[in-house]
């Protein structure tokens, strides 16, 4: 499916099936820093850290940058440390931005269920776990507390947009899922995958 909702701007953190085991894990999308000097290269190339990647921009342009996984460090940016002169670990708070509009959702995962904790290249909206199929199509959350407000949503026979959180992602929920006929079917698969 494509249009607005594919579009939709993503939270930091979003909900994903373990790819090891298929169990609720969650996504974090890394942060990005571009290296100012070429001479910084090799620290960030040979942290335990930070990956180095050599990215390449939409007109061919390509950049150094240091890649931090938050997810795999506690959540935070207080892992980082002794940094060559002109950056500070403040630097890879919310750069992911810049990753997305090179077309990289990378991040990495953790799972409660396996403990699996690595690198991840998202696969947005296959990946999601609170998803369901209706009609050939796919209808899909960001995380548990976005899926009880689209199952609330659709369930809802005024649906009053403003009176929801996520109201600017329910905004561009396809027309096909907010049918009356579909209500029942798309609220129970929703309510199945909740239960999990």
């Amino acid at each position: 499916m494509t249009g607005t909702y594919d579009w939709n701007p993503m939270p930091h953190k979003v909900d994903i099936k373990c790819p090891v085991c298929g169990e609720h894990s969650e996504f974090e999308f890394a942060e990005v820093v571009k290296i100012a000097l070429k001479k910084d290269v090799p620290f960030f190339d040979q942290s335990d850290l930070f990956e180095y990647y050599l990215f390449e921009d939409s007109c061919g342009h390509k950049w150094h940058g240091a890649v931090y996984y938050a997810n795999l460090h506690g959540g935070s940016t207080g892992a980082i440390g002794d940094l060559p002169e002109g950056y500070s670990p403040e630097n890879w708070n919310h750069s992911r931005y810049l990753m997305r509009s090179h077309g990289l959702d990378l991040g990495a995962f953790s799972c409660g269920h396996c403990q699996t904790r690595k690198p991840y290249i998202l696969q947005w909206p296959l990946d999601a776990f609170y998803s369901i199929a209706y009609k050939g199509e796919l209808l899909w959350a960001f995380n548990r507390e976005s899926a009880v407000e689209l199952r609330d949503y659709i369930a809802s026979s005024e649906r009053q947009i403003e009176k929801f959180k996520w109201s600017r992602f329910l905004l561009h929920i396809p027309t096909l899922f907010k049918k009356q006929n579909a209500r029942e079917n798309i609220v129970k698969q929703i309510d199945r995958v909740l239960a999990c």
